[in-house]
């Protein structure tokens, strides 16, 4: 199903309507501040396993991220120590991929996971669906098998050809970006960029 909802005011009907396909264990495909991508509700093991096996890897040892609403609800499922607070603070919502020491918290199929990676996108929706939902959205972006980021995935229309028949639902939230997020390591005693991307990170 391809539903259409505009970020600079997503259309609550529409949000409550996609927060109940999560709630009942659905994959979505939506918009973020870079690559579209696939997700459902960290709480429902037949979703995230349902993704894993069409990505072909293993859940308990995938570097899955989850989608936060904002920064309280990260320290929810994640250590966070005043200096990564801080940088965390100056730069989101954006483009970038935190990676911290989880907590307790996390979902039991990620439990013998030491870290996990956060985001909270600078996009509208998929925030919305986050707050509405209650709780975050497991994230993996949407990409070809060999990893690749093509143009083909810029477009919501070609992703719902592509990905119809493992989302319950694709967003039609606009186009997409090519490049990913820029993956900060915060476990250590200072942050590294692993991986540069989409973002300049401010100190």
């Amino acid at each position: 199903m391809l539903i259409r909802v505009y970020p600079e005011n997503p259309n609550e009907r529409e949000i409550d309507r996609i927060v109940q396909f999560l709630r009942d264990g659905g994959i979505i495909v939506y918009p973020t501040d870079t690559i579209y991508g696939l997700g459902c509700n960290i709480f429902n093991t037949k979703g995230i396993e349902t993704i894993c096996r069409h990505k072909g890897i293993d859940p308990r040892k995938a570097n899955l991220s989850f989608i936060c609403y904002d920064l309280s609800n990260i320290s929810e499922y994640a250590k966070i120590d005043n200096t990564t607070f801080k940088l965390m603070k100056k730069n989101l919502p954006g483009p970038f991929t935190f990676i911290l020491n989880g907590n307790s918290n996390l979902p039991k199929i990620f439990r013998n996971k030491k870290t996990v990676g956060i985001r909270v996108p600078d996009n509208n929706i998929i925030r919305e669906l986050v707050r509405v939902l209650g709780n975050p959205i497991l994230s993996t972006s949407v990409r070809d098998k060999d990893d690749e980021i093509t143009e083909y995935f810029t477009d919501p229309e070609l992703i719902h050809e592509r990905y119809e028949h493992i989302a319950d639902v694709v967003i039609n939230g606009g186009y997409g970006e090519l490049e990913p997020s820029t993956i900060v390591d915060c476990t250590g005693d200072e942050p590294v960029i692993v991986r540069q991307g989409k973002g300049i990170l401010q100190y």
